[in-house]
This record gives C-alpha cells, structure tokens and sequence, in this order.
C-alpha cells in the first residue's frame, strides 16, 4: 500500500497496478481500492473485530481436554445468562486452529508428553569413537518362564552414541539393579567377545537419572578410569537418542516376532488370540536376544552410517582406544563398602551371621582387610589386605545351605505370599459397597443387604479376634486340671503329665 500511494501521489497509479496487487495478495481489486481510499483519507482501513482465544479459554479448553464444543456450549450459556454475545461453533474451531499450534491443542488435550511430539529437536554434531556412550535399561515386552513363574525380562545396555553399536549387554528376570549396571558396563568395556572388538574406555557416559545409574558404586567404578557421567534431566529421551533408538528398534524387530509378546493382536474382547502360547524360558530368551545383537552390529547396515554396519563404522573409526586389563577391570567395577574388618578364627564377618572363609586364611587371623563383591552375590568376596590393598584372595560363604534347603524356603515364601493375597483379596471384596444405577440426581443407594444373625456373626467374628489379639494367657496362671480328666501322654517319659488319674485315651 505504501507503493500504491506513492503511484497515486504522483497520478502514475493505474487500474493495472490494481490488479496485480489484488492477484498478489490474494484479495479482491474492489478491497484493494477500498485500502487505497483509506489512506488517501489518512485513517487506517476498518478491521473487523475476530473471536480470539485468550487465557481464560485457554484454561476452559484444558478442562474439556481440548474440546471445542463443549467450550463453545459454555459460551453459549454465558450469552444466555447475560454474557457477550457467543460465535458459533465453527468461529470457535476456526479460531482454535488459527490461535493455537498443533502442539499447544495436543497439550491441552493430552498434557506434557502429547505436546513433545511436535517439538523439533537439534541433532548432535558428528562425533568419534567412545567419545560418548549412553546407557538404559529397557523391559522387555515379551513373558517369558522363570522358576514356573511367567515375567517381563529388563535388558541394562550400553551404546556407542557415534556409530550405534551395542557394546554391552546384561539380562536379568527382575527390575534391574548396580549388578545389571556394572555386569553390561564391564562387557562393553572389555574388547572380548561375544560384543568385541568395540570396546574400551569412553569419555562420557550419558545416562538419565536412573537411581542406579546414579549410584557410588557406578560412580566409584568410572571414575577409577576417569570417566565422567553426564546426569540428563529426567524425562528427555531426545538428549540419549541413540540407546532410545536401539529401545525401539529391538521392540519392533525382535520383541514383536517372540511368543507371548504383550502387544500383540488382541479379540474384540480385548483377551489374547492364544492365551495358552508357551513362552520362553529365560534361557532361550537370552539366546534370542545376544543373537540379535550380533546381527544389529555386524549384518544390519544404518543409512546415517553410510550404508555400513555399526561394528564396520566402528572399526573404520581412527580414534585411539584406551583398554584396560581384564583382571584389573572386574575389580574396579565391584561394589566396596568402605568398612575395615578383621580375619577372625570364624572367618571374616559380613552381614547378619555371615562369615566367609578360605584356606588362604590359615594363618592370617587378626589382619585387616576390605571386602569388594558384586551386588546380590553374597555367595562370595573378594578380600583385599586394608593397608597395601594387594588381592589376598576369594572367600566363599560358610554353612552354605543346600539347593533343596533354599528351594524349600522359597516355597515356603510363596505359599505366605499366596495366603496374604487371598487374604487381602477376601477384606477386599468384604470392603467393596455397590450402588443402584439411577436415571435422576438423587443421592446414592447402597445394595448391601445384610441380614441380622449375618451381621451380629461377622461382629461377634470381629471381636473374637480382638480379644485373641490382646489375650494374656500368662497373666493369671491357669488352675491345676481337674483329677477326672484324661491328661496327654508326656513323650519323653511315657507317661502322663500333671498327675496320675485318668484312663487312657
């Protein structure tokens, strides 16, 4: 417009100037004259009030989840009531789409983690080899058999961020743990097989808050070879892209053709196509998994890697390895506890009750040592002499208990956990009250319909239980038996206790 003016301040504006601003600008040749008669007037051309969203609708969306018509009906209802005249509905979409993006609707309707989905994120600039590594434990979406039992397995890897390959991995049937941690960190950093030869020391390690990640004993055993740990903030998969990709990619690739996945096909019912699918045993699930590892890193070619495989990208890196000496590396990645004790004709003392002993402690009674060992294996120490730190040796618990012995108490252990869920399932259902469904707002009716002799049955259960919980049988000594009565015979003696009347029973 500032050019069209111009033209007309000079009398060299024609209709064909016009109506190529119009083409231009996508409007009509009549609304163009109409803003060149406005300036000619000096004024600024009439721009029609719009429905807008403003802060209070933004909330009003968010409490509908993002639902433009129930926003709309409240506006409506506001107008009825004395309000602002209210737009229809399709102002108000037109007005969400054009005052929102698709990011801010998805949080409104989903909360923090829909609205990332449209974030854009930065790459990382390339990088060499083992100047980073990220690490992760993932579940598994696959059940598999353990001690007759059916579980998700958790898989603890690390990987290198510049060449995405899998450089350690530890598997184990339970929420991961320090054990997970330095078992995977100790195989990525030997250059052995089955992950070798990618390995060695990295110069980061990034990691996303986990606890155990966090932990003195990962932390103690790094920062032996001076590796740093980078704590990412929580809940920022994009800053470890590299192991959330491997996550997904082993889902997608591996998981997803394994029995008893748990996102398969489901019936309309939602019940699973085969319910009775056999599943793994742990064993052959570890099998599957090292198999695919292997493929990922020696067969399986990344296009960001230039068609080459991860192993192959590795090795074609000219960066300096830094190795570390198998021997000393199981050593520094076990867990130290920091406490001096001492040889004692029993052994050496750890934990409630625990001694371990070796034949290399014959003679050594009254030195002092520390103790390393691996979380969880309290099978055995390793002992190191307090004052030079030299190794003196493995020592294995004493009074080990048999397998059947151990197996017998975890029995034991299920058979109580199975009685306590029964009955906190039984005080459960005790506890549930239901309604009758109502077709009109009138307060809540029970259906819990008890008759008398029930109720004064469950009260008198009640408190006989409360008495047997606060009984004192030895407060007030009980009096001797009556001379009629049949008394038990004593096992030890043979005969019977307390007296000698009564016939045989």
């Amino acid at each position: 417009m500032d050019r069209l003016a111009q033209l007309d301040a000079s009398d060299a504006l024609s209709s064909d100037h016009v109506r190529l601003t119009s083409q231009t600008l996508g409007v009509a040749e009549r609304t163009v004259w109409r803003w060149l008669a406005a300036r000619r007037a000096k004024s600024v051309p009439a721009q029609r009030p719009r429905f807008r969203i403003d802060d209070r609708l933004r909330v009003r969306l968010a409490y509908w989840r993002g639902n433009a018509a129930a926003v709309h009906r409240e506006l409506v209802t506001e107008a009825e009531h004395g309000g602002p005249p209210a737009p229809d509905l399709r102002t108000v979409q037109r007005a969400i789409k054009r005052d929102l993006t698709a990011g801010e609707l998805a949080g409104l309707r989903g909360g923090e983690r829909e609205r990332r989905k449209f974030d854009v994120f930065l790459q990382r600039p390339a990088s060499f080899r083992n100047a980073a590594w990220e690490g992760d434990h993932v579940e598994a979406a696959v059940q598999v058999e353990v001690d007759g039992r059916l579980v998700k397995p958790w898989v603890t890897w690390f990987v290198d961020a510049a060449h995405d390959v899998i450089l350690g991995v530890a598997v184990t049937p339970q929420t991961p743990s320090r054990e997970s941690i330095l078992t995977a960190l100790r195989a990525s950093i030997a250059r052995s097989e089955p992950y070798g030869p990618a390995g060695g020391l990295p110069a980061v390690v990034r990691i996303d808050r986990g606890k155990d990640f966090l932990s003195r004993t990962v932390g103690e055993a790094l920062g032996a070879f001076a590796v740093r740990v980078v704590d990412l903030p929580g809940y920022t998969p994009h800053l470890k892209g590299t192991v959330e990709t491997i996550n997904g990619a082993v889902d997608r690739m591996l998981f997803a053709g394994l029995p008893r996945y748990t996102h398969r096909q489901t019936q309309r019912s939602g019940m699973s196509i085969d319910p009775d699918q056999p599943a793994l045993t742990f064993g052959a699930f570890v099998a599957e998994l090292l198999a695919w590892v292997q493929w990922w890193n020696r067969e399986h070619t990344l296009a960001e890697l230039g068609d080459r495989t991860p192993l192959g990208s590795w090795l074609e890196d000219p960066t300096p390895i830094h190795d570390v000496d198998e021997t000393r590396l199981w050593m520094f990645t076990l867990e130290d506890d920091r406490r001096r004790r001492t040889i004692t004709t029993k052994g050496i003392g750890f934990g409630r009750g625990r001694h371990y002993v070796a034949d290399w402690m014959v003679g050594r009674v009254g030195t002092a040592v520390r103790l390393r060992y691996m979380p969880h294996h309290d099978h055995e120490v390793e002992v190191f002499d307090a004052r030079t730190g030299v190794h003196l040796g493995t020592a294995e618990l004493a009074d080990r208990a048999s397998e059947a012995t151990k197996a017998a108490v975890r029995r034991t252990r299920n058979r109580t956990a199975r009685r306590l869920r029964a009955d906190l399932a039984a005080a459960e259902r005790a506890r549930r009250v239901r309604y009758a469904a109502t077709t009109t707002p009138d307060p809540a009716r029970r259906l819990d319909a008890m008759t008398t002799a029930e109720a004064e049955r469950e009260r008198g259960d009640e408190q006989d239980a409360d008495l047997a919980r606060w009984a004192r049988p030895d407060l007030i000594p009980l009096p001797p038996p009556a001379p009629g009565w049949v008394l038990p015979i004593d096992p030890d003696d043979g005969h019977r206790r307390g007296g000698e009347s009564g016939e045989p029973s």
